[in-house]
C-alpha cells in the first residue's frame, strides 16, 4: 500500500491507495498559514497516522508527496514556493521519514501529474499503452510543466524544473510573484483575476476565476474578454512546449477541468497560429481526464515513480 500526500497553499490531502491509482482513504486538511513548516508536518503526520490505524494491519510500502515548486527532488527538499513563503530550504522528506517511519519520496506537483495523467488518465491510450510524448500542465494558482518525452519523465540537472509559469510571455501585465507578463500572470488562477482587475477594475476587481467564468458563461462581454486573452496567451505558450518537445497530447490540470470550455478553444487557434504546422497537428489539448482527482494520484505517483 502507498500513503500519498498533496500538499498545496490552502489545503493539503492524505490518501492511502494502492500501485494502481485506486484509493482507499482521504482525509483533507487546511494548510494552516499560521503555523511553521514543522508544525504542519507534524499534522500531517498525525492525520496519516489516523488513517492507517483505521485499516488495521495496513503496511505501507513508501509514501509520495507532490507539492509545488520550486523544490529539489533528490533530496526532498522545498526550495521556497510562492504558495508557501515559509517553506525555505525545508528538509521535507527526511521530516516525513522520521515520523511515519517509511522511505518518503517527494516531487514537483506538475511533474507528479504528468505521471499520474500518463500512467492513469488521459495519456492511456485504447490498447492500453501510454502515449510516449506528453506535457502536463498544473494550471491552478500558477502553472507548472511535466513533461514526458520519449516515454521518460525529464527531471533536468538539478531535479529543479517545471517552473514554466515564470516565463515572459509579455512586456506588461498583472504582478504575479514579483514578476510582470509571465505566463501564470495571465493563465494561472491568481493572474486571470489579477488580469481582470487591471483590465476592468471597476466591475471585476475582487472577481475570482470561479465568478469571472459564471459571468463568461452567462455573456458577459468583459469577462469574455478576460478568458479571450488568457487563452490566447495559453496557447502561444504552449506553441513553445510544442515546437520544443512535439507531444502527441497537452493535458490540462485544475482550471482546464474547471474552466477549460472557455480556455481550451482558443489555446489550440492560438497554439495552431503560432507552432510548426505538423507539430501543431499531432498535438491533443485535453483537461485532465482525473479530474479533481489528480491531485491524489499524483501523490501516489510520487511514490510510484521512484519505485519502478
Amino acid at each position: 500500500m502507498l500513503l500519498g500526500i498533496d500538499i498545496g497553499g490552502t489545503k493539503t490531502a492524505v490518501i492511502l491507495g494502492e500501485r494502481d491509482g485506486t484509493t482507499h482513504a482521504r482525509r483533507q486538511m487546511a494548510t494552516p498559514g499560521d503555523l511553521s513548516p514543522e508544525q504542519i508536518v507534524d499534522l500531517i503526520a498525525d492525520v496519516a497516522r489516523d488513517l492507517l490505524a483505521a485499516r488495521e494491519g495496513a503496511d505501507v510500502e513508501a509514501v509520495g508527496v507532490s507539492i509545488g515548486g520550486p523544490l529539489d527532488s533528490e533530496t526532498g527538499t522545498i526550495l521556497g514556493p510562492p504558495h508557501l513563503p515559509r517553506w525555505q530550504h525545508v528538509p521535507l522528506a527526511a521530516w516525513l521519514e522520521a515520523r511515519l517511519d517509511a522511505p518518503v519520496y517527494v516531487e514537483h506537483d506538475a511533474r507528479a501529474g504528468a505521471l499520474a495523467e500518463w500512467w492513469f488518465g488521459a495519456g492511456r491510450t485504447a490498447d492500453g499503452h501510454s502515449v510516449s510524448d506528453l506535457v502536463f500542465l498544473t494550471l491552478g494558482t500558477g502553472i507548472g510543466a511535466g513533461i514526458i518525452s520519449g516515454g521518460r519523465l525529464l527531471h533536468g540537472r538539478t531535479s529543479r524544473t517545471a517552473e514554466v509559469g515564470h516565463w515572459r510571455v509579455a512586456p506588461d501585465g498583472p504582478e504575479i510573484f514579483g514578476k510582470r507578463g509571465s505566463w501564470e500572470s495571465y493563465c494561472g488562477g491568481a493572474g486571470i483575476a489579477a488580469l481582470a482587475a487591471q483590465r476592468f477594475p471597476h466591475r471585476l476587481a475582487g472577481t475570482d476565476v470561479a465568478g469571472l467564468a459564471a459571468l463568461a458563461r452567462s455573456g458577459d462581454v468583459d469577462a469574455l474578454a478576460i478568458f479571450d486573452e488568457s487563452a490566447r496567451r495559453l496557447g502561444e505558450g504552449l506553441a513553445l512546449l510544442a515546437d520544443l518537445f512535439a507531444p502527441n497530447l497537452v493535458v490540462l490540470g485544475a482550471l482546464g477541468v474547471r474552466v477549460g470550455d472557455l480556455l481550451i478553444p482558443g489555446a489550440v487557434k492560438a497554439l495552431h497560429a503560432e507552432a510548426l504546422p505538423a507539430v501543431a497537428e499531432r498535438c491533443r489539448v485535453v483537461p485532465a481526464a482525473l479530474g479533481e482527482r489528480i491531485g491524489d494520484v499524483a501523490a501516489l505517483c510520487a511514490a510510484l515513480y521512484r519505485l519502478s
